[in-house]
């Protein structure tokens, strides 16, 4: 229920269809859950620029239940185009249902309409202390829009508007060039041995780098703020 994927979610558990999974490999750190603090959030000047790029666009809220194959076309379209090369493809229907429909909690498609026709969909559970992003996916076509980023942002101010507190953005790698777009969403904050650290700005390459190194070979309780 929500009360449980809540707290297993403040302990560094995300969900994935009907499982719900922490990973947990010997002396290494590198998977670091990832929210944001919603009320001292502030956009860049990239996330600005996104937001006043989609304001043309419709925001709905739905139910995973009412998925239909609107929305299996344009995951289906995202993966291909933009993730060939990962283990989710080739995307299948079934693949679909049991990884965004089917949800051992409350969970919904905050989606994003051009006129009439779908562009973006975010899949969210919910807790009772904000949402967790599960997954993303897009009109690949509409690449100049950072309907990746955009997509956040709402996710941002849907929690602000029903004053909660938090987004929780997954798992965040340092070592990963796909994850460090969850460092730009500042302030955020890391699960580091047991306890939520707050990172008060954005980080560059380089401080990205020099923490991915501190997570291999010093306990997160030897740091300093």
């Amino acid at each position: 229920d929500v009360v449980t994927l809540s707290e297993l979610s403040r302990s560094g558990f995300r969900r994935s269809g009907d499982f719900v999974y922490r990973p947990e490999c010997h002396l290494c750190r590198q998977c670091l859950s990832c929210r944001v603090p919603v009320e001292s959030f502030i956009m860049n000047s990239k996330q600005k620029k996104a937001w006043k790029r989609n304001q043309d666009l419709q925001v709905k809220i739905t139910r995973t239940q009412d998925a239909s194959n609107v929305h299996y076309q344009l995951y289906e379209r995202y993966i291909n185009e933009r993730h060939a090369d990962g283990d989710m493809f080739p995307p299948s229907y079934d693949q679909f249902e049991k990884f965004l429909i089917h949800s051992c909690s409350n969970s919904f498609f905050l989606e994003l309409w051009k006129d009439d026709c779908l562009i973006s969909v975010s899949t969210c559970d919910i807790l009772d202390d904000g949402v967790s992003a599960v997954y993303t996916f897009f009109d690949p076509d509409e690449h100049k829009r950072s309907l990746g980023v955009f997509a956040v942002l709402k996710q941002i101010e849907y929690v602000l508007s029903q004053g909660q507190q938090y987004v929780y953005l997954g798992y965040w790698v340092p070592h990963s060039a796909k994850m460090n777009y969850k460092s730009q969403y500042a302030p955020f904050e890391l699960l580091l041995d047991g306890q939520w650290r707050r990172v008060n700005r954005s980080l560059d390459n380089a401080e990205i780098e020099h923490l991915g190194q501190m997570l291999m070979t010093t306990l997160p309780s030897e740091w300093n703020d």
